[in-house]
């Protein structure tokens, strides 16, 4: 207790300054291993992935029976502005800016140019000479079944239609023909009602292929059949007709 023997105390002291050199390698060891794997995997943006997959998808919209799927481009740009922003906000968790920003480009292009096609189209496909008309326009919403006020007005009048094929005309190569305004009507929703219908009868020597699901563009002279007979008949189960009527592309 006297005194503190001098060899004990260095020895001591070594010991200590071992230990501290030690915990401080320890401690840097831990914090480089701690900052290379704090987030040792970046996963590529789900909403990147999908604004992609949309627009893919959405060129199908060129296509004039499949237009309405161009809606598609507006959510994948939603998605690809939310991928951008999610990569930007929490870029150690997420990857894939560049998938983002390509979706983005893609489906903005795809809506103008998609929209901007189909204006066109609209604006440019009705010959001179030729009123529009569509199946709203002669469809009756009620029962018993009748002509419109409206086809009334158009009775004698040159048109232009767009329409399908209905699968009862026939098949191959037809020069009469009954068109109904949508697919449902034609294919998929039954027996259409004699006010959804068209007889198309062509000019003599033209003839149209029957058997897809092409949408139809036709002109020709309209007249109103007030009085059809029996829904039986093919001959007068209509009230409208569209006769000396061609395929609008060849006017």
């Amino acid at each position: 207790m006297a005194g503190t023997n001098p060899d004990i105390a260095s020895m001591s002291a070594e010991n200590q300054t071992s230990f501290a050199d030690l915990e401080t390698a320890f401690a840097s060891e831990s914090t480089n291993v701690d900052s290379s794997n704090e987030f040792p995997y970046r996963a590529i943006s789900r909403s990147a992935i999908w604004a992609t997959v949309l627009g893919a998808f959405s060129l199908a919209g060129y296509l004039s029976i499949m237009w309405p799927v161009l809606a598609l481009t507006g959510l994948g740009i939603v998605l690809a502005l939310f991928s951008l922003r999610s990569i930007r906000k929490y870029p150690n968790e997420f990857s894939g800016r560049g998938l983002a920003f390509f979706a983005l480009m893609m489906n903005l292009t795809i809506l103008v140019t998609g929209s901007s096609f189909h204006t066109y189209v609209y604006l440019t496909e009705v010959p001179a000479g030729y009123e529009r008309i569509g199946f709203n326009m002669l469809r009756f919403d009620g029962e018993p079944d009748r002509y419109t006020e409206a086809s009334v007005e158009l009775d004698g009048k040159d048109v232009f239609v767009k329409g399908y094929i209905h699968p009862a005309s026939g098949t191959g190569m037809l020069n009469r023909f009954i068109i109904v305004g949508d697919l449902q009507t034609c294919c998929f929703g039954g027996q259409p009602k004699s006010s959804e219908m068209i007889e198309i009868t062509l000019k003599p020597g033209q003839t149209m292929k029957a058997g897809d699901l092409a949408k139809r563009k036709l002109i020709g002279k309209f007249q109103l059949n007030k009085f059809p007979k029996t829904r039986a008949s093919f001959e007068n189960q209509v009230f409208y007709r569209l006769v000396s009527g061609s395929d609008s592309r060849l006017k």
